[in-house]
Order: C-alpha cells, then structure tokens, then sequence
C-alpha cells in the first residue's frame, strides 16, 4: 500500500514527509484493517512532524501520522463479531487504552496512562489502509460522508470535551478563543447549550466562520482592531489559540467564579484566588461522547468545514495549517 512516512523529524518546509510503499497490515483476533478513505489534518500532526514533542512522541521512527479516519473494513479479526467487511467506521486519536485503570472504568478513558494514540505511538491514517482496534472503531451514520465525518474524530470529540467542561447553560456568556479546527465546532456546541457565544481570533476569515457557525460577534484579541470586551464579564472561556496571551485574555475576561478551558499547553501565570475562577484542562473525550458526537451531526446539529487534499500533498497541506491558510480544517484523501 501507499503511505505518508515521518522518518526524522523536520520543518515542514523541508517536507519530511515521504511517500512510500509499505505492507499492508494484518490484524489480530481483534482488531481491523481500515480502508481509509479521509484522515483529517491536525496541529498536533505538525508539532509531531516537526519535533516539537521530542522525545516521546512519536514514539518511534519511521511512523504514519494521522489520528482522525475514515474508512471502510477491509478485513476483520477471528473475534471480531459486531463489524463486518464494508462497514463504514471511524477512528479517533484513541486508539486503544489498558481497560482496567481507575479512568477506563469510571468513563474517563482518555486519561488512561496506558493509552495509544492513533498516528503517534502506533501508525495511523495517512495511508490507504490503517489498522485500528474494534472495540475503539465508530460506524459511521448513512447520511454523512467520509470527508465530512473525519474531522467529527477529533476536533470533534475534542470541542465535546470541552464545552462540557465549561459547564454552560441558556443565558450564560462564553468566549472560543482560537477558531480553526476545533474552535470552529466549539462554537456550535457552545451555541446547543443555550449559551450566548462570542469568537477572538486573529483572522478575518475565521472571524466570519465563526459568525456564519452562530457566534453572535467575533472580535480580535485585546489590541488589534479594538480588542474583546471588558474585564470579567463572562461566565466561561474556552482556549485553543495556542499562545500565552490568549490565555491571560480569557483570564482577563471571564468573571470571578467563572470557568477557563484549555484545550491547548501554555503557561496560566498567576491566579487570584480571591476571584475563585476555575482552570481546567481538557482533552479528547469518552467512547459514549463520541457516539454522541456522531449523532449532533447525523441530526444536522454539527458539520466540519473543511477542504479535500490528495494524500500525496501532505506536506503542503500542513505548510498551509502552520502559515494559518486553512479555513477550518484540511482533510486528505488516498
């Protein structure tokens, strides 16, 4: 089969990114192999590809990045009794956890310290065919299509997340700061819950994304082109600009007894306990979630703006993501 190799780990300029023919894989009694046919594009992808989690992750070299897919069964394992050849399913960056932890039984999987991760502790989806565990593979509704459903995988389960943490209600105000790949379905849970939503990015063209997705204003961050609104005003912000300022901006605006989520790593910097504000972290979300998620969007309430990319122009793909020219998310297709 044809894949998308990360041998060492490099600028993406320098388009480490090798197509190559490898063996397809076999699976085990209980596993499956994927025909893929649509793996979303990620930030994290490029982090992994251009070193910036080394070392750890990925966990070895050469690896298939690639943790948001599609596909269809191509083959199924000897245990395998609940999915059969053809069966459209998705996989998620989750691509198998211990079982048995503390987290895995109290619905809290994602925490599992045993967890692999689809695409960097084992290959992923930027390829024609992907090994996946059953038991953490998802059917996909009939009335989405694969490059729609992709992005569902992670930024999707991952706004879920998120938006569940902030603990929103009808009435209550929320700031997505950040609106690219997850922000931008952030801003439609937000918007289910009730809760009025307002976007801050740097980007106009995310600005009326997020506008178009039912933020009732987009703005810029504190000063470029007037700024968000006033101090502690907000019940709740949720963070997926990766930077330290968006931070102390949602700090800065959410009120005394409010909720920050981060869905990204940057420093918080002081806290004032007296305004017994909340910083949570946040990441991915649970198996239950992410049916749920599947669901909000086979019920019309959740789509993925995206683009279609051949899987052969990974590289530029993720050259467009790290110089901020992809609208809201990239998919790329065998």
């Amino acid at each position: 089969m044809k894949a998308v190799l990360l041998e060492q780990a490099a600028p993406i300029e320098d388009k480490p990114l090798r197509l190559r023919e490898v063996a397809e894989p076999t699976p085990s009694a209980t596993q499956i192999v994927i025909k893929v046919t649509a793996c979303g594009v990620c930030r994290s992808n490029l982090h992994m590809v251009e070193g910036d989690w080394l070392p750890g992750t990925p966990a070895s070299f050469p690896i298939i990045p690639g943790h948001e897919v599609v596909g269809t069964v191509a083959s199924v394992g000897s245990a395998v009794t609940h999915l059969a050849v053809g069966d459209r399913v998705g996989v998620q960056p989750i691509w198998a956890t211990c079982g048995v932890c503390e987290y895995c039984f109290s619905g809290r999987e994602q925490l599992c310290r045993k967890r692999q991760i689809t695409g960097e502790t084992l290959n992923g989806g930027y390829a024609e065919y992907m090994l996946a565990e059953s038991a953490y593979t998802y059917p996909i509704p009939d009335n989405i299509t694969d490059t729609e459903a992709a992005p569902l995988f992670c930024p999707g389960i991952t706004a879920y997340g998120s938006v569940t943490k902030a603990d929103l209600s009808p009435g209550k105000k929320v700031a997505v700061l950040g609106v690219g790949g997850v922000g931008h379905m952030v801003i439609q849970m937000a918007v289910l819950t009730g809760a009025e939503v307002y976007a801050v990015t740097r980007s106009a063209v995310h600005r009326s994304v997020a506008e178009e997705l039912g933020a009732l204003k987009s703005y810029s961050p504190k000063g470029e082109g007037g700024g968000f609104v006033a101090d502690a005003t907000l019940d709740a912000a949720i963070v997926f600009a990766p930077s330290a300022a968006s931070v102390a901006e949602a700090m800065r605006i959410t009120k005394p007894g409010g909720r920050i989520v981060l869905g990204v790593s940057e420093t918080v910097g002081p806290v004032d306990i007296g305004d017994e504000k909340i910083v949570l972290g946040s990441v991915l979300g649970n198996r239950r979630q992410m049916r749920e998620v599947l669901d909000l969007a086979a019920a019309g309430k959740l789509r993925a703006v995206h683009a279609d990319y051949p899987l052969a122009e990974a590289n530029e793909v993720l050259g467009l993501l790290k110089s901020g020219q992809i609208r809201a998310r990239a998919v790329l297709v065998p």
